[in-house]
């Protein structure tokens, strides 16, 4: 009976001891905030409480819409949600923020009528210009995104500009769309005596998704601003005097200069013997020391493997919550507080993001970076947090260091006649394998899948990056846009629908079903492809017109049965005078006219809305442009 007993406590003995050695093995997460980004304060435009002195001309509204053959033209409905400036020539006053700004991230989506004029002033001082500059090739500072000049009075320069700085590139759409612009500026800085002792800048300026400045100083206030000096804080000021003009979304950050700080590094290096991250306890160090940098540059830069870790305290500035985004092509686990923040892995492309409310003061971390792999390298690590803009910890690496930049690598450009180049081809987040991209010496290009017959995307400005295809090894195989471009639904084309409300098939896969019958080039080097589904034959040809940002596409369709052609999808589709539709809260227009016996119809499938064309047996031509 003791002995039962003896054996009975000596297994709970065991159990309990495997328990302990598993609960040690646990990961303990730290505590975090369940949201994405640290997030910006929203004028949300249910009132104009967020605005000082409002006139007249100033409106809110809940649908606006601009003719494109109108100059200076905006209808609106009242409502919520959009700002619109409609001037006349009793009231055109400017709109002042009640908010004052001095660092500031600033979003918002605007639309400009035909040859309509307007700008919006950082501090009610330095203005980023706005203006239709559609149909422009030579853009200028007075043209979409431009930095406007600067005024000179003096006698010598008596009414001469100066100082204004053109986009890199016109990243401009038609007018009566919807645009994006992303804006981070700085205000001057001074001293204690009131000196001014750093100029204002402008950090970035993006416009849909191309950033068109980098860096760009400005000595004092531009042309048209409220004040002439300069002060450490000011209002946004948005032009109301030249021309109708509409907003929507917008946000902001406010930044006060705060960083987390980094005391008491130690740093350690190990033995690179796993290819994982386990116990550092067993594996020997070869190197220890006390230091004042936080930087993995020296092991990332060579073909080498190793292990590296950090410890130390974070300084907290402010309590709040902080976003850390690491990502690394090794990998790397980043501690907070004894606790689990971020388990990095997967590659530079892939960003890893937790928000964490911490106290103001100390903070310890441990930071443990693995190098595996010679070939297999990088490491960042970003934060964010009250007040305080994305900035890297890491000492000793530029600014988006690791991210792709279009306007930089191996390029390739059509300067005088057409271009087409095989690859991989991103869609929406998926890689698309047989896929062709075509340039033309007009700056209108696209990108076609071969594979299931449909256009991926179409684009302006230069035409493609290949360096992820030819550089070094090539492993990502990917042709990038370098010029801002629109994305079209990808899916497959053409179908059998049993009525006009079955569900859009999805293709099978391996993309069976679709057989390609290959291309064929006109005189002018543009290719026509050709394949079959569902019996039918569809042959694409797709062009540009000299002169206007568009695409035009021309299908030709042999079919023994009724087929429907998918034009569109997105999260709104509106139809327009003249046989025209604006797709996906305005990113672009699909112009039908010369089809005047296919008439498209709008559908809502649940969870998007659908442009299709029925298309009856026999042999038809479908014909219609992408405007954007």
């Amino acid at each position: 009976m003791k002995k039962i007993n003896y054996c009975i406590f000596l297994f709970l003995l065991l159990l309990f001891t495997s328990c302990l050695k598993k609960e040690k093995k646990k990961k303990i997460n730290v505590d975090v905030v369940p949201l994405v980004e640290i997030p910006f304060i929203n004028l949300k435009l249910e009132d104009l409480e967020g605005f000082k002195d409002v006139s007249s001309n100033w409106k809110l509204a809940n649908n606006v819409y601009s003719d494109v053959s109108k100059q200076k033209t905006i209808d609106f409905t009242k409502g919520k949600g959009i700002l619109v400036n409609v001037p006349n020539e009793v009231d055109k006053r400017n709109l002042f923020t009640s908010f004052e700004h001095g660092d500031i991230e600033f979003e918002c989506d605007i639309m400009m009528p035909l040859n309509s004029n307007s700008g919006i002033y950082f501090q009610g001082r330095y203005e980023i210009q706005l203006f239709d500059s559609w149909k422009t090739i030579d853009v200028s500072h007075k043209d979409l995104g431009g930095i406007y000049e600067r005024w000179d009075n003096s006698k010598d320069k008596k009414e001469r500009g100066y100082e204004g700085r053109a986009p890199r590139i016109n990243a401009a759409k038609a007018p009566g769309l919807w645009q994006h612009f992303k804006i981070v500026f700085h205000a001057p800085k001074f001293n204690k005596t009131g000196e001014k002792i750093k100029n204002a800048w402008f950090e970035e300026v993006w416009l849909n998704g191309v950033l068109i400045h980098e860096n760009v100083e400005v000595t004092g206030p531009t042309r048209g601003s409220a004040f002439n000096n300069e002060n450490p804080r000011g209002p946004i000021m948005i032009q109301g005097d030249h021309g109708p003009v509409a907003f929507k979304n917008i946000k902001y950050k406010l930044y006060e200069g705060n960083k987390v700080f980094l005391s008491n590094l130690k740093r350690l290096e190990y033995e690179s013997t796993s290819p994982t991250i386990g116990n550092l306890d067993t594996i020997p160090i070869i190197k220890k020391e006390d230091t004042n940098v936080f930087s993995l540059v020296d092991i990332t830069s060579v073909k080498e493997k190793k292990i590296v870790s950090y410890s130390g305290n974070f300084i907290i500035p402010k309590s709040g919550n902080y976003l850390f985004e690491g990502r690394t092509n090794g990998i790397a686990e980043l501690i907070i507080n004894g606790k689990t923040a971020l388990e990095m892995r997967g590659g530079m492309d892939k960003i890893h993001k937790v928000i964490i409310n911490l106290k103001e003061g100390d903070a310890s971390f441990i930071l443990v970076y693995n190098q595996s792999a010679p070939w297999a390298r990088g490491f960042g690590l970003h934060v964010e947090g009250p007040e305080m803009q994305r900035y890297s910890l890491q000492e000793g690496v530029e600014k988006g260091a690791g991210d792709f930049n279009p306007l930089k690598g191996i390029t390739v450009e059509p300067v005088d006649r057409v271009i087409t180049q095989r690859s991989f081809v991103n869609h929406k987040n998926i890689k698309r394998t047989h896929c062709i991209s075509v340039g033309t010496p007009q700056g209108i290009h696209y990108s076609y899948d071969l594979a299931r017959g449909s256009l991926l995307k179409v684009w302006s400005g230069s035409f493609l990056n290949t360096t992820h295809m030819w550089l070094s090894r090539g492993k990502d195989q990917l042709g990038e846009p370098i010029g801002f471009s629109i994305a079209m639904h990808g899916d497959l084309e053409f179908a059998s629908l049993t009525d006009k409300d079955s569900s859009w098939p999805t293709p099978l896969a391996e993309n069976k079903g679709v057989k390609q019958l290959g291309y064929v080039f006109d005189s002018s080097k543009i290719p026509e492809f050709s394949y079959q589904i569902e019996g039918a034959t569809i042959k694409n040809k797709l062009t540009v017109s000299k002169g206007n940002r568009q695409l035009n596409k021309l299908i030709q369709i042999s079919s023994n049965k009724t087929l429907w052609h998918k034009v569109a999808d997105g999260e709104s589709i509106k139809s327009l005078p003249n046989n025209r539709y604006i797709i996906n809260d305005e990113s672009y227009y699909v112009d039908f006219i010369g089809n005047q016996n296919l008439k498209p119809i709008i559908r809502n499938n649940g969870s998007k809305y659908e442009l299709l064309i029925k298309v009856p047996k026999g042999n038809n031509t479908v014909t219609y442009n992408i405007v954007w």
